[in-house]
């Protein structure tokens, strides 16, 4: 198989283990023990399956090449993570290692001086294999706060067999032709698209998605830099969407379903051949597979671009997506907590990350090992992507991020219009 290599910045044989060269911790001793020993703590969000194993084994191979480090996992539903680790930081008891997904988030725990800065510790094989501009989404002021283990696009999936089944031919391209692949798919008595907007950020992806079609990408980061939202464009996109949530192409029972977790999740729904569409990041197939009858892989599980709209100022092509990743709290021991960093992210962990979690490894002398067809579309598209901006309620931190989510669900609840999603996101942006 051909390498792909991912390079676009977002705008906002066996490798040999890393050893520490000693085990006193340079930052905070909160993890050295009197005997010099040293003990991290380590939250992901991976609780069942693959995932869950793969984080277990490259710890035990971590401490196993690092005699005298412990490192503690604690496993948390992603669905629960930003709350917990927000109270966590709040009450200065922080993992020493944490998930994080760059942006606004991540700069408001920059700000709060809570997180490490590994911009001189990231070591000179993670430079050569992760492009810098997946290296630069977890930058804040010039400075490298988080080691990035996977770049995650969005898009819609959708199954092969239920569109066939429908008579849908080919994949949408525009938003009428979605329209009419809806149509077709309820004419045929299947759900046409699953979301679970029970968990707010899914449903929130709609609106973010018809944001980054309506508005130019100088809105976009003007937005981000100044916490206005008076471009017409941000109410565009609410108009859009709710001409959309009209159509009522959603999943019965929408605003109670989940989004990840059981045979009745959205993505479920999707594994279970339930409802045909999904809008989601390239986290998904992982995710489907382990929900599936037999959790393996969904055999005809399809992926294509969120659809263009006619008047926008998007150019066609632009993508949103994110970059996963890993930060060290700034009472984390230094040398130690970014050795493990590095230690993830040689190939043949990443190889096996990418294996785990059915997604796309940050390093890209393991993207060899992508072999899903849904996967390599969304490289293809994200390749030729004009450029990609971040999740906006990453891209605009945690208070506008959740007051844009809510108003998103208040819409597809029939309680919240354009104008009061507008209205939400510079209130929330005025109280900082």
């Amino acid at each position: 198989m051909n390498k792909y290599s991912i390079r676009k910045l977002l705008t906002i044989g066996a490798a040999t283990a890393l050893t520490l060269g000693g085990l006193t911790a340079c930052g905070s001793d909160s993890g050295a023990a009197e005997d010099g020993n040293v003990t991290m703590t380590f939250w992901h969000n991976s609780t069942t399956g693959d995932g869950k194993a793969y984080w277990e084994d490259t710890v035990a191979a971590f401490e196993e090449a690092n005699p005298g480090v412990t490192v503690e996992i604690q496993s948390i539903q992603n669905e629960e993570m930003d709350g917990k680790l927000q109270t966590a930081l709040n009450s200065g008891d922080a993992p020493d290692i944490f998930l994080a997904r760059g942006g606004g988030k991540l700069a408001d725990v920059v700000a709060a001086g809570q997180a490490l800065d590994i911009t001189d510790s990231i070591d000179d094989a993670t430079k050569a294999a992760v492009p810098e501009g997946v290296l630069s989404a977890f930058a804040v002021d010039g400075k490298i706060y988080g080691m990035p283990t996977a770049v995650l696009p969005g898009g819609i999936y959708y199954s092969q067999d239920l569109f066939t089944e429908a008579g849908v031919e080919g994949t949408p391209t525009t938003i009428e032709e979605l329209d009419t692949a809806v149509d077709e798919l309820k004419g045929a008595g299947i759900d046409p698209i699953a979301v679970g907007a029970k968990d707010a950020w899914p449903a929130a992806h709609w609106y973010y998605f018809f944001a980054v079609r309506a508005c130019s990408q100088d809105a976009l980061n003007t937005a981000a830099e100044t916490m206005q939202f008076d471009d017409p464009c941000w109410l565009e996109a609410g108009k859009d969407l709710q001409d959309f949530v009209d159509t009522e192409p959603f999943n019965n029972g929408f605003l109670t379903t989940a989004a990840q977790q059981g045979a009745g999740s959205s993505a479920g729904l999707i594994a279970n051949h339930k409802a045909a569409m999904e809008l989601m990041g390239a986290w998904n197939p992982g995710v489907i597979a382990s929900l599936t009858p037999d959790e393996q892989p969904l055999p005809d599980l399809g992926w294509f671009p969120f659809p263009e709209i006619d008047g926008g100022e998007g150019e066609p092509g632009a993508m949103m997506g994110g970059v996963d990743g890993f930060t060290c709290s700034a009472q984390a021991p230094q040398e130690e907590c970014t050795a493990f960093l590095n230690f993830f992210m040689q190939q043949q962990y990443q190889e096996g990350y990418a294996e785990a979690f059915q997604t796309i490894p940050a390093n890209q002398d393991a993207q060899d090992v992508v072999e899903d067809p849904a996967l390599l579309s969304i490289i293809e598209s994200y390749n030729e992507a004009p450029y990609v901006t971040v999740w906006l309620d990453t891209l605009f931190g945690q208070n506008v991020g959740n007051a844009l989510n809510k108003g998103a669900v208040d819409m597809f609840a029939g309680q919240g219009t354009a104008e009061d999603i507008v209205s939400a996101l510079n209130d929330a942006a005025a109280k900082g």
